[in-house]
């Protein structure tokens, strides 16, 4: 508030009494006559009185307009230093502004670039996921192949093994990174929703403090003698929407912070998006490497079943082959037993006919029934293992029908894990993360 002028005080004027004798002169008879012309007219002390008024008044008029100078001049030079003060004080108050204004500009562009920056680098990894999710494709398409492939392996062979178990634990692990990695998508695009947010809030911010630094620059260039100043009386007013000092920082400090806290958030998810493609490169390469250890262990056994297998058949078809040979010699020493017992059988048909008492039971009559009964004996024998040795052919005939089929269904189970699924899985990625940046 500018200071008062100082009032000057004010002194009663000199009153000036006058003095005017009296006359002691005699009426005149005449008075009444002449009483119109003396009423119309001042006494000489009246016209005294009345000079001396007016005389009193310019001198009291004379000396409040000496007074009325004096604090013109004093109310003129302590208005020129007091507006001088206030246009000064005006102006370090809008540098300070400008200050101020600068100082928050420069904060808000340099979280703003740095906010742009992460953003960009956030994006980098959405478009990392992105790519790994592509590239988790071929894997799982794999691992749905291999599946398919061996539901095609023959009933012996169609058992619940370990490849099996390691390829539905794969298959199963595929499945969670893909849900894992569109999960982790949609966290990075929400994020980078926010993150531009948040930027634009930040910018609308700055673009404000530039245009009101070029306001208030432009206020603080301003002076007595510039040419586009003039009289606005209605601006002379607090706007009701107007923010205080307080709230104003306040506003810029929270768009930072809140820029801050969005940029923090977005490096721990990138820094989460890394962790996340290498864990799940880390899991694909160690199940896959479980999966080519289970195949190449179970065509390893494969191999050594159908190598016994076959072993096993090539006993086996010797064994038929003796088998047989061992038919031929039964039914030959059988024929031989029969043609013996034929022999016997006629000598003693023939000595049936001896006459009277030449119809002795005589050694050699006792001799040939002996032999009948031996060889009656030996040729049962040879039947029954005839019969046995037929049974062992057609048990080894099945047998070897058991073995060549087992050593087929081993062979199409051998070539299904191999040359199907084995084959496909070179097509298998090796690093996810590698795959990440391609």
């Amino acid at each position: 508030e500018e200071p008062r002028p100082a009032a000057v005080p004010c002194c009663p004027l000199p009153s000036r009494t006058c003095h005017v004798a009296r006359s002691d002169r005699p009426r005149s008879c005449c008075g009444m006559a002449m009483a119109a012309f003396r009423t119309a007219k001042y006494q000489p002390p009246e016209w005294h009185r009345r000079n001396a008024g007016i005389y009193c008044e310019a001198l009291a008029a004379s000396e409040r307009a000496e007074r009325g100078r004096a604090e013109a001049k004093h109310l003129v030079k302590h208005a020129a230093a007091s507006a001088q003060r206030a246009q000064e004080h005006s102006r370090s108050t809008l540098g300070q502004r400008l200050q101020d204004i600068h100082f928050w500009r420069v904060e808000l562009q340099k979280e703003i670039m740095e906010l742009d920056a992460e953003t960009n680098l956030l994006a980098a990894q959405k478009l990392r996921l992105e790519r790994a999710l592509d590239a988790t494709e071929v894997p799982y398409g794999v691992v749905v192949d291999n599946l398919e492939c061996r539901e095609r392996r023959q009933p012996p062979d169609l058992v619940i093994d370990e490849v099996e178990r390691q390829l539905l634990k794969e298959a199963d692990l595929i499945r969670d990174i893909r849900d894992l990695l569109k999960r982790t998508i949609i966290q990075a695009t929400t994020q980078i929703r926010s993150n531009r947010i948040q930027k634009e809030n930040c910018e609308l911010d700055w673009s404000d403090k530039v245009e009101t630094y070029d306001i208030d620059d432009k206020c603080v260039s301003y002076c007595n003698d510039s040419t586009d100043v003039q009289f606005h009386p209605s601006s002379v007013k607090f706007e009701e929407n107007a923010s205080t000092p307080k709230s104003w920082a306040q506003f810029s400090h929270d768009n930072i912070t809140s820029a801050e806290q969005e940029k923090l958030a977005s490096v721990q998810l990138r820094s989460l998006i890394n962790n996340i493609i290498h864990d799940a490169s880390e899991d694909l390469r160690m199940q896959r490497a479980a999966v080519n250890e289970a195949f190449d262990n179970h065509c390893r056994e494969l191999g050594d079943a159908k190598l016994r297998l076959e072993q096993h058949l090539k006993q086996i078809l010797k064994d038929i082959g003796d088998e047989e040979a061992n038919i031929v010699n039964l039914k030959k020493a059988i024929r031989d037993k029969e043609a013996h017992l034929k022999v016997a059988h006629t000598r003693l048909f023939d000595r049936s006919f001896r006459p009277n008492v030449e119809l002795c039971r005589d050694e050699p009559q006792f001799r040939l029934v002996s032999e009948v009964e031996e060889l009656t004996v030996f040729l049962e024998a040879l039947k029954r293992k005839l019969m046995e040795s037929e049974q062992n052919l057609k048990n080894l005939e099945e047998t070897r029908m058991k073995l060549e089929k087992e050593i087929a269904v081993k062979a199409n189970s051998i070539f299904i894990d191999r040359q199907k699924c084995l084959s496909s899985r070179v097509r298998y990625p090796v690093d996810l993360e590698v795959a990440s940046y391609k």
